[in-house]
């Protein structure tokens, strides 16, 4: 986390080693509006690179290393199992998950904002959460 927080002069992180794929998909997961499977970044980043080659194996190498210098976070959805990444950015989301189209709506707040990591009740400490809430999104629910 602290990585995160310096800045180099270049805009990137400190830490790691700045290569012209790795910036290509850091690019990708700042302009996300929303967790992306390696394979969405890989086809966002070939198109950010203007025909420059990638291997999905980059990728994944790429957001491992991104991973362990606390950049992005990496979460599986409870409901189909899927992987997906999104940029660290200090905060993380909650996510109501349409059982008809499987759209993914961020939630506003979080309804565990309340308890503090670290906390401890009854000899359980709490170190951090994942919530996603099932139903139909307005549309579905007009069908």
């Amino acid at each position: 986390m602290k990585d995160m927080e310096k800045k180099e002069e270049t805009g990137y992180p400190q830490g790691i080693k700045w290569t012209k794929q790795r910036k290509n998909v850091y690019a990708v997961l700042q302009e996300a509006t929303e967790p992306l499977t390696a394979v969405q970044i890989y086809h966002l980043s070939e198109k950010l690179a203007e025909g420059g080659e990638y291997a999905l194996s980059t990728i994944y190498r790429i957001l491992a290393a991104f991973e362990e210098k606390g950049l992005v976070s990496k979460t599986t959805w409870m409901g189909d199992g899927t992987v997906v990444y999104e940029l660290n950015r200090g905060e993380h989301t909650h996510y109501a998950v349409c059982l008809e189209c499987h759209k993914r709506i961020a939630l506003q707040s979080c309804p565990f904002a309340h308890i503090h990591l670290d906390q401890e009740t009854d000899g359980f400490t709490v170190t951090g959460h994942k919530l996603e809430l099932y139903g139909y999104c307005k549309d579905c629910r007009k069908e």
